[in-house]
């Protein structure tokens, strides 16, 4: 009797270690095909295309043409007690998209809603409003081994080529009534071309967006060279010729950045910043009096004329009302954008170095003459 419980005991432990594996918390990807929530989503995903959408938070998606003018979606993130959202983009930006957002709530049960994302502020981006047909007994919204899944149907002919992933700050999770949204904690964009299959790696919507390349170039542009190109041109007059190519060279560049910027700024409309109608009119007012400093180039009269110091008069408080109103709208700008401090700093340090240096020419420059 010993020696036939030893094959009994062998099975047992067998058997236990293997439903020790069977239920472990085995991170989502492409190769487990969904075995922990396939019998929670209302669909079929068997044959789903899968990809490993957003490298830096986890998000698996898979995807399918689930019939004529029906896509099925399922997103998988890991579990950080906050929202994920997946949205859609003709144009790979965030504001004016449809958003299908879930999370679990501190009581447990689990909520989806759809968002239209229409500015950067909670208060433009509105539950239960969006352009996505979404099939309302398809959406669900599991938590399962620490990982999130998002699931649900649209009908569309062809989805939006760009997709938005974002997910909320840890902790923080929608509730009632209205449902708002905070910022999220991080955001990446893709496209995906959906007859290959092929999608671009996702990156973040924290870069270079056509607001912040619009505030740089202005800021280069106007902010740093078109100032030291005043300098060169009011302190070094004791090189001759060489302050004046530098004056004009520096200006030259200083003035293509700014507009380009400028023009730049014009295009954003649609970029879900508010109360701007000061700024843009600021940037009006600089750019006609960055065009009527061109303008005094081709009118420059001699040296000898009679009017040479009504130029002067014209050139020189007409460039330095250009400077002002530009440093002052960089700082609109810049609250506006809601950029953090630290740009704020950095260009006032920039400033108060500019104001040190200039004082010590104009003192260089008054005790030379006297």
């Amino acid at each position: 009797m010993e020696v036939s419980l030893i094959p009994l005991l062998f099975l047992s432990f067998l058997s236990f270690f293997s439903s020790l594996a069977v239920n472990s918390q085995q991170p989502d990807s492409c190769s487990t095909k969904l075995i922990n929530v396939t019998n929670l989503i209302p669909f079929n995903t068997s044959n789903f295309h899968c990809l490993l959408a957003w490298r830096k938070e986890d998000f698996i998606l898979r995807y399918m043409n689930t019939d004529l003018g029906l896509w099925s979606y399922v997103v998988s993130a890991p579990d950080t007690g906050s929202y994920i959202g997946i949205g859609f983009s003709r144009r790979g930006r965030m504001v004016r998209s449809s958003a299908v957002v879930g999370w679990v709530t501190p009581a447990g049960p689990a909520v989806v809603k759809q968002y239209y994302l229409g500015g950067k502020s909670s208060d433009e981006c509105l539950p239960d409003q969006g352009n996505l047909k979404l099939v309302n007994d398809t959406i669900v919204f599991i938590s399962q081994a620490s990982r999130l899944y998002l699931a649900f149907q649209i009908y569309v002919d062809r989805p939006e080529p760009h997709l938005i992933y974002s997910v909320g700050p840890q902790g923080f999770r929608p509730s009632s009534p209205g449902y708002y949204l905070v910022e999220h904690r991080e955001a990446a964009t893709a496209s995906i071309d959906y007859t290959t299959g092929v999608a671009s790696d996702a990156g973040g919507l924290s870069g270079l967006q056509p607001e912040r390349r619009h505030g740089l170039l202005v800021l280069l542009g106007w902010g740093f060279l078109i100032p030291i190109g005043v300098m060169a041109a009011r302190y070094f007059k004791q090189h001759d010729p060489q302050w004046f190519y530098s004056h004009i060279f520096i200006q030259g560049i200083g003035f293509s950045l700014g507009l380009a910027g400028i023009i730049l700024g014009f295009k954003l409309d649609d970029q879900g910043l508010k109360d701007v109608g000061a700024h843009k009119g600021l940037g009006i007012t600089i750019m006609v009096l960055g065009f009527l400093q061109v303008m005094a180039l081709f009118a420059r009269p001699q040296k000898i004329s009679k009017v040479r110091k009504y130029w002067n008069w014209y050139h020189h408080y007409f460039g330095r009302s250009a400077i002002i109103c530009a440093i002052a709208n960089i700082f609109l700008g810049l609250k506006i954008a809601k950029e953090d401090n630290p740009w704020k700093i950095a260009y006032g340090v920039f400033l108060a170095i500019l104001v040190i240096v200039s004082t010590f020419l104009e003192i260089r420059k008054c005790t030379r003459n006297a």
